[in-house]
């Protein structure tokens, strides 16, 4: 039987779908959870925040964050302009610089700055950590580099006032997150907290939340499946509401630890991920990591694996997977507007 919830949200997306098809200026109501680029990282690939505002208005989306195709004044100038007359707000991702020369970081700061952003989402690593490291050395290397290349762009986060925002990108644990925050001490170093990366790493994800939620300065929210397979589970972003989390009790989380904080929808579109936690190369950086995180992972597979197939690109031509990517995103909005709109 069709629930009240999931007729509210599919109704609402078929709409905004039917709008979008025949080319009806028509939106569908705004809710207040923004876009992430990384919606769109799959298929479509649009990463420029204008092109990310053109969607958001479409969607009836709250705000967007992405990447600054510019820095140049009169464009900057444009992009605040129409993001407050849209009543949107913006977050700007950034790299941070892998060397001495922080003068792309700097300016990526100073534009952020100018158009009005909430803060800068950066993170330490682009890759997952139990496929990119092959041992425990070259895992306390990486460690030892990033509190570098935090110390180095610290002070210009300082001089230019804009938040930094380093997501928990598969890479650090909670905890390890939690204590490189403390260390650092800083009121303009937090995270982008992702609700769901790190169920790879074997963290439970409500600790996750908990633990994170005080120095979250901008979010990815994202509901997830998960599924068995022979050398560990496998994890994917689903459609808000049809996946393992209690979302309203994650925002509500979040906006206890931090009222003023924004909710970005980060909807990735993609094959399921292997997470290989039976295998000992996934062990490798994992010195403090014992029996228990695996046995209760585990058991939350067993628990809450998906009743269905989870989704997957594979097989469909672009056209196709274009079109799964923007249904998928516009039934996360809908579920916002019709379960979250007042947690929001």
């Amino acid at each position: 039987m069709t629930t009240r919830r999931n007729f509210l949200f599919t109704a609402a997306a078929a709409t905004a779908a039917a709008s979008r098809l025949s080319g009806s200026p028509s939106t569908p109501p705004r809710t207040k959870m923004g876009i992430a680029s990384t919606c769109y990282m799959t298929v479509r690939k649009v990463y420029k925040i204008e092109d990310l505002l053109d969607r958001a208005e479409a969607l009836g989306a709250g705000g967007v964050q992405g990447s600054l195709s510019s820095t140049d004044s009169e464009y900057l100038k444009n992009i605040r302009a129409r993001a407050e007359r849209l009543g949107m707000y913006l977050e700007v991702m950034g790299s941070l610089p892998k060397d001495d020369d922080t003068a792309k970081f700097e300016a990526t700061l100073a534009a952020a700055k100018q158009v009005g952003a909430r803060c800068v989402r950066s993170a330490c690593l682009g890759s997952r950590r139990y496929e990119t490291f092959k041992d425990l050395a070259e895992w306390n290397t990486f460690v030892r580099t990033s509190h570098a290349r935090i110390d180095r762009v610290l002070p210009i986060v300082e001089k230019h006032g804009v938040p930094l925002a380093l997501e928990n990108h598969k890479d650090w644990t909670a905890d390890e997150m939690a204590a490189l925050m403390k260390a650092k001490s800083s009121p303009l170093l937090g995270v982008c907290l992702d609700t769901g990366n790190n169920i790879s790493l074997l963290d439970d994800p409500m600790y996750v939340i908990e633990t994170l939620a005080p120095y979250a300065f901008c979010t990815h929210l994202k509901d997830m499946g998960v599924a068995p397979y022979e050398d560990g589970f496998l994890l994917s972003e689903v459609v808000l509401g049809t996946g393992i989390l209690d979302l309203k009790r994650v925002v509500e989380t979040i906006h206890k630890a931090r009222p003023e904080t924004r909710i970005s929808l980060e909807m990735i579109t993609r094959d399921p991920l292997k997470v290989p936690c039976f295998t000992d190369r996934y062990w490798a950086t994992f010195p403090h990591r014992d029996g228990l995180y695996l046995a209760r992972t585990v058991r939350l597979v067993r628990d809450r694996q998906s009743k269905q197939p989870l989704p997957t690109l594979e097989g469909l031509d672009h056209e196709a997977q274009l079109k799964v990517e923007q249904e998928n995103i516009e039934k996360c909005l809908a579920y916002a507007r019709a379960e979250l709109n007042t947690v929001l």
